[in-house]
């Protein structure tokens, strides 16, 4: 199975407005994901890391990627193709409630 990363965006304004039966639905589907063993959470604030030529360690408050919504959360997820993937992803809670989720494939 390839691995996948997921990054989905969305604001509550997006998810207020979608119908809770699409909202209930879309977490019960991330559930049954963390309970078969994907690692999801919830995004917190980023710190942007640097260490050109390994010499001195500088942070910077903030995200490097900008965006029209806010990120929400990250997922790591296996899939047998990037297709079954985009099915997956299709189903989180961004993707039905006005947000968006990018499909990002890992390479080993």
């Amino acid at each position: 199975m390839a691995k996948f990363v997921t990054i989905g965006y969305g604001d509550q304004a997006g998810y207020d407005s979608t119908d809770a039966d699409v909202r209930n639905a879309a977490h019960t589907h991330d559930a049954q994901l963390r309970l078969d063993g994907v690692v999801m959470g919830i995004a917190g604030q980023a710190v942007q890391v640097r260490n050109h030529d390994a010499a001195e360690v500088t942070t910077k408050a903030g995200a490097f990627m900008t965006s029209e919504l806010p990120i929400a959360g990250f997922a790591i997820i296996e899939a047998a193709t990037l297709d079954e993937a985009i099915t997956i992803a299709s189903q989180a809670p961004c993707a039905v409630a006005h947000g968006v989720v990018e499909v990002w494939p890992l390479h080993e």
